[in-house]
């Protein structure tokens, strides 16, 4: 049955009539055409579809869209203001911290959830607060590299 749902999308509001129980992940790929969100393994293992739910890394995979209801979601899409890029976007460029890119906009998301905790993460940190998305590529010790710098970038918050 279909139902209307409220959220906050990329700093927009959004309604939409849809079944609630359909996942975030093809509502954003398909409905809305925010393909930067990406299907990886569909269980919630490997982060390629990390976005940020109310400043929460969540896989959209498994993320209903009654688990957005009035919430606020952001996706890769929604942190670059025009052409100027996000500072963790930059820093992933400025480190090659990909290879094919696939899972990176995962990535970005969940190191943008990290740093939205206000504090300046460790190393240690870093590592534990990425460990969950995973790159198949072997890009993992740039990927590093890139969160460690847009933390200092930005004094460790966004």
């Amino acid at each position: 049955m279909e139902e209307s749902v409220r959220f906050t999308l990329n700093g927009k509001e959004t309604s939409l009539t849809l079944d609630p129980d359909r996942k975030l992940l093809w509502v954003l790929r398909t409905d809305l055409g925010l393909t930067g969100t990406k299907f990886g393994c569909g269980e919630s293992l490997c982060g390629a579809c990390t976005v940020v739910v109310n400043d929460q890394a969540v896989r959209s995979c498994q993320t209903t869209m009654r688990d957005v209801r009035g919430k606020s979601v952001t996706t890769i899409e929604g942190l670059s203001h025009g052409e100027e890029l996000h500072p963790i976007q930059k820093a992933f460029m400025d480190h090659d911290a990909f290879q094919c890119g696939y899972c990176t906009s995962g990535m970005i998301m969940n190191a943008y959830a990290l740093l939205r905790s206000g504090s300046s993460p460790s190393m240690e940190q870093i590592v534990t607060g990425m460990e969950d998305n995973l790159c198949r590529c072997g890009a993992h010790h740039r990927i590093l590299q890139a969160v460690a710098a847009a933390a200092n970038a930005t004094g460790g918050g966004l």
